[in-house]
């Protein structure tokens, strides 16, 4: 997301520019799909509570170190087709039924962090981690074609953490093209990315 970033730091220069009176900040979230969407969500908060931009600024700054996005795929090979895996692993990953769980590092990267046997044991792990380093539990969960299986991820979170509303919203299709269908992603506010 590298680009969309850089396109916003030259939109904004052209801005004050234009208007040299103005504030114009922008934040590299290193955030991608709902991730996104929950911190502007958040600075949209804090806002409504009176504070200042420059106030509303540092609490981005602060608070993206913190967005948690972790997520699976069902099926290898749309990780294999985008270079993130190799085809052996594809191959040995589905005939193995082995779900990959993968989150955003702190540089913004798509990092590989575990493995789970059968699509039930990656939704426990995603919500493992959530239930371990949540320091605000409200989540949002996002779904490439598979409404049930974020359902019952929602239903999990709710039982184990308590959440009461959790947003649940479809893969938008730039990510849904790279993950393909079956893609599970949970977004939360945690201690560590």
């Amino acid at each position: 997301l590298s680009s969309t970033y850089s396109a916003a730091v030259t939109a904004a220069a052209e801005l004050k520019e234009l208007f040299p009176e103005r504030k114009i900040f922008v934040v590299d979230t290193l955030c991608a799909s709902m991730g996104q969407g929950l911190i502007v969500y958040l600075t949209a908060l804090e806002k409504s509570k009176g504070k200042t931009i420059d106030e509303v600024y540092q609490y981005a700054e602060s608070t993206k170190g913190k967005l948690c996005h972790w997520f699976t795929v069902d099926d290898l090979h749309h990780l294999k087709r985008g270079g993130r895996v190799s085809a052996a692993t594809a191959i040995v990953g589905t005939v193995l039924n082995i779900k990959p769980v993968l989150h955003v590092d702190d540089l913004g990267r798509l990092i590989n962090v575990g493995k789970a046997r059968g699509r039930k044991a990656s939704i426990k792990a995603m919500v493992d981690h959530m239930e371990a380093t949540a320091i605000e539990p409200a989540g949002q969960i996002s779904h490439g074609d598979c409404l049930d299986e974020a359902e019952l991820m929602a239903s999990m979170v709710r039982e184990r953490l308590g959440v009461k509303d959790i947003v649940i919203s479809c893969i938008g299709p730039v990510v849904g093209a790279h993950s393909g269908p079956g893609t599970l992603a949970l977004f939360f506010l945690g201690t560590e990315r």
